[in-house]
């Protein structure tokens, strides 16, 4: 039997044996190809003129056009840095207080404490993203906002939503007390699953709180924090539209017009679908390269990645 012929048997073999699981994948992946995948194709409109009348497939072909026009048109590279600005801005502030919330609820040994506090931090990750921006609206709001009593406390007057230099701190740091805690809680499963004889020998040889958290949490959680850094790198010019659209106002529109409220604004409101999925295309395009590229780096560099 040949080496090709023993892998066909041993598949067969791990079908017959394991049929339900891989009938329980089916769901799951058609999912993926009728709505992931398929899709992908209609990304050839970036590529044509595309009418109504004519459709996808029958619209003429434009070439490289629609990306010209994108990046001829000189609001192209504030959208870019505007997006990565906010991105990264968000990455760098955003990325580290997860894993501090969760090594220090880690450490917590009452539990009433340890889950009023989870409590507390989890809460505001069910809160829509329409609702949190009324309660920033209301909160920076000039004449009921709490923040305008604060502001005038010490002299000041300025509305914040209204300043184009404050929009990415308000956007971020508001993001930050939505999302932190819930996203504590993949770390939070990763510190749970360090053997515990390693805290016990720390504990023999003397370790501190500070020394236990350096030489067994941060290490036992390392590979989780590499693959949920990949990740994010990877979707730096994915920030979600929804919250940068409803801080949006004409005062702020210098730093808060990012590149999913452009599309969106090009797209829908102005009809132009080739322009739109050309610039959503670039978009994604970037991601995939910086996905990739973070991996390949991580994976030289500590020996984990996503593949």
């Amino acid at each position: 039997m040949t080496l090709r012929e023993r892998r066909r048997t041993t598949r067969r073999r791990n079908l017959r044996r394991h049929w339900q699981l891989y009938l329980l994948l089916i769901l799951p992946v058609a999912y993926f190809v009728i709505f992931q995948y398929i899709p992908m194709a209609n990304n050839v409109i970036a590529f044509k003129d595309y009418n109504v009348v004519d459709g996808i497939w029958g619209s003429p072909w434009a070439g490289f056009e629609h990306f010209e026009r994108f990046f001829a048109n000189p609001v192209a590279w504030d959208l870019i840095r505007n997006t990565l600005m906010l991105s990264l801005y968000g990455f760098l502030a955003g990325f580290p207080i997860p894993i501090i919330i969760a090594l220090a609820l880690n450490e917590v040994r009452v539990k009433f404490f340890k889950r009023t506090v989870q409590m507390v931090t989890y809460a505001p990750h069910f809160i829509s993203t329409v609702i949190v921006v009324s309660m920033l609206i209301l909160i920076f709001s000039p004449r009921i906002g709490f923040m305008a009593d604060v502001l005038g406390f010490f002299g000041m007057s300025e509305n914040l939503l209204a300043n184009p230099d404050a929009f990415r701190s308000v956007y971020v740091w508001s993001d930050i007390w939505q999302t932190a805690g819930y996203s504590a809680i993949i770390y939070m499963a990763a510190l749970a699953g360090i053997d515990p004889s390693l805290y016990e020998a720390a504990r023999l040889d003397g370790a501190s709180r500070l020394q236990k958290i350096r030489h067994v949490d941060l290490p036992g959680i390392a590979p989780t924090v590499v693959v949920v850094m990949i990740l994010s790198v990877g979707s730096v010019m994915a920030i979600g539209f929804e919250k940068a659209f409803l801080l949006q106002n004409p005062l702020n529109l210098s730093t808060s017009e990012i590149i999913a409220t452009y599309t969106y604004k090009i797209g829908l409101l102005n009809a132009d679908f080739s322009l739109a999925t050309a610039v959503g295309l670039f978009n994604s395009v970037i991601n995939l390269i910086l996905l990739l590229a973070v991996n390949t780096v991580s994976k030289r560099v500590t020996g984990n990645g996503l593949w």
